[in-house]
C-alpha cells in the first residue's frame, strides 16, 4: 500500500498516470538496488512516499541520499518511494530482504498499486547467477531483458534496434532433447513471479538484468545502469555497454551512502 509523505497540513497521493515505475529486484549482489541508488541519486528524485508492506524484513537508516548536514539525519525505511515528473518516472527502491513466502503477496500488492495508480508500465532490474547460465547464455553480453506481451506491441522493435539480447529459456530437464524450455532466473528473487504475473494480468513490464556473481557489485550496477540508460534516455550519455573505454562511474553521482557499503574502516585501535 502507497502512503504519501506528509509535509505537514497534510498530502494528497501523487498522480503516476502514464509514468514509468522503475524498481529492483532484491536479486543477487543487490545489482537492481544499487543501479537504483544511482538513478536516484543523479536525477536528485524528491521522496513522496512510502510503500507499506509486510513482507519485507523491517529496518530504518539515514538518508542515502544526504548532501548536507542538514538533511543527513532524515530517516528511511525498507521501501519508498521518489518521483520525477519531468520525465514521468516513479522509482520504488527496495532496502530489505524479503520475509520468507511472501514473494506473491508483495507481487499482488505491489500490481494492485500499479492499477490503481494508472502507471503505464514497470522497470524491473535485477540479476541472476553467472554461473547457473547455460552454454547458450554463455555468448555475447552478461546484459539480457524480457518483456511481457502487452509491451512487446510498443517497445519490441527499439530493443531490436538496440540489438539487445532476450533472456534465453533453458531446457526444463537438460540433457534430455525435444523437452520443454522454461524461463530459469536463479538468483532472481521475485523476478520470474513479477513477470509471469505481469503478463497474466495484461501489465506492461519490462526486465532488465545482468548475469554477476557475489562480491564488489558496483561495477555491475553501473552495467546496468547505463543498460537501462540506452534504451529510457535518462541522462545524456554517449557511454555504450559495449564500449568499455569510458569509465561509466563519470556519468552517474555516487550517493553519500556507498561511502559505507563495505562497513566502517578498521579501527586504529587494532594496530
Amino acid at each position: 500500500m502507497f502512503i504519501p509523505c506528509d509535509r505537514g497540513g497534510g498530502s494528497a497521493a501523487p498522480d503516476f498516470k502514464g509514468f514509468t515505475l522503475l524498481m529492483p529486484a532484491v536479486s543477487v549482489g543487490n545489482v537492481g538496488q544499487l543501479a537504483i541508488d544511482l538513478v536516484i541519486s543523479t536525477l536528485n528524485m524528491a521522496k513522496v512516499g512510502y510503500f507499506y508492506t509486510d513482507c519485507l524484513v523491517p529496518m530504518v537508516g539515514n538518508n542515502p541520499y544526504a548532501t548536507a548536514e542538514e538533511n543527513s539525519t532524515e530517516l528511511s525505511i525498507n521501501a519508498e518511494v521518489y518521483s520525477l515528473p519531468s520525465k514521468k518516472l516513479v522509482v520504488l527502491q527496495i532496502r530489505s530482504p524479503f520475509i520468507k513466502n511472501k514473494y506473491r503477496p508483495f507481487c499482488e500488492s505491489l500490481l494492485s498499486w500499479v492499477k490503481s495508480s494508472k502507471c503505464a508500465r514497470i522497470v524491473l532490474l535485477s540479476s541472476s547467477h553467472a554461473y547457473q547460465r547455460d552454454d547458450e547464455q554463455l555468448l555475447g553480453t552478461p546484459l539480457r531483458y524480457l518483456l511481457t506481451p502487452d509491451l512487446e506491441k510498443a517497445v519490441g522493435g527499439r530493443m531490436q534496434e538496440l540489438n539487445w539480447k532476450e533472456m534465453e529459456k533453458i531446457a526444463a530437464y537438460p540433457g534430455i532433447r525435444d523437452t520443454d524450455k522454461v524461463l530459469h532466473i536463479p538468483g532472481g528473487g521475485i523476478t520470474k513471479l513479477l513477470f509471469t504475473e505481469s503478463c497474466s494480468e495484461g501489465i506492461q513490464m519490462a526486465v532488465l538484468l545482468k548475469f554477476c556473481s557475489e562480491g564488489d557489485n558496483i561495477p555491475d550496477a553501473f552495467v546496468l545502469v547505463n543498460y537501462l540508460n540506452e534504451w529510457l534516455q535518462l541522462i545524456k550519455s554517449e557511454v555504450s555497454t559495449s564500449n568499455s573505454s569510458i569509465d561509466p562511474s563519470s556519468q552517474w553521482k555516487i550517493p553519500s551512502s556507498w561511502r559505507l557499503l563495505f562497513g566502517n574502516g578498521l579501527p586504529p585501535a587494532l594496530f
